[in-house]
């Protein structure tokens, strides 16, 4: 029989180890991290502590993906109303363009990219492959870029490139229509 000591840490452990991942975890890296070695003993610990996340938390979440693994996450709906508290973000602004301008024209060559976004390019492109987002392919003289399934996991993205574009183009048509909106309010405004 497993001691009730015993677990509080494994329980500790798991909490630990999904907190701090900051992207989602295998089952194996659970039991690791456990320290049980036993995956019954780890999965029923892990649904103790999934359910003591609901009730105990209302805007952070740990949720089973489609591919098996688990990711401690804020609720979707919360992350525009804490996007100002965030310390800082995981990419630059001028870096995120880029990865979205990859995820949307995907596969993009680095000619295309140099064409659109500009020389500085080449510093986003190295960083978003250090965050694995983004992998190439040689094809002759050029890179051939394409976003990476860890990119589809830490952006909470399912389902294919093809769905991907278009909520992303749905998003862009949202913007420019409020854009739009408020050119056409401020002309109001002004007559």
């Amino acid at each position: 029989m497993v001691k009730i000591e015993d677990e509080v840490e494994a329980t500790a452990r798991i909490e630990a180890a999904l907190y701090s991942a900051g992207r989602p975890l295998r089952v194996e890296d659970l039991i690791r991290a456990s320290g049980t070695e036993s995956r019954t003993k780890t999965m029923q610990l892990l649904e103790n502590i999934i359910k003591k996340t609901k009730t105990a938390f209302k805007a952070i979440e740990i949720i089973k993906l489609p591919d098996g693994t688990y990711v401690f996450q804020l609720k979707p709906e919360y992350s525009s109303t804490v996007k100002r508290y965030a310390s800082k973000p995981i990419l630059p602004n001028a870096t995120l363009k880029t990865l979205s301008y990859i995820a949307y024209m995907q596969p993009i060559s680095s000619k295309q990219l140099v064409e659109t976004r500009g020389s500085g390019v080449y510093a986003h492109l190295k960083e978003l492959r250090q965050l694995d987002f983004i992998n190439h392919q040689n094809v002759g003289r050029l890179k051939i870029y394409t976003t990476t399934e860890k990119f589809q996991k830490y952006f909470g993205i399912q389902g294919d490139v093809e769905d991907l574009k278009q909520r992303l183009f749905s998003k862009v048509r949202k913007t420019a229509r409020m854009k739009q909106t408020d050119i056409q309010v401020s002309q109001l405004q002004k007559n």
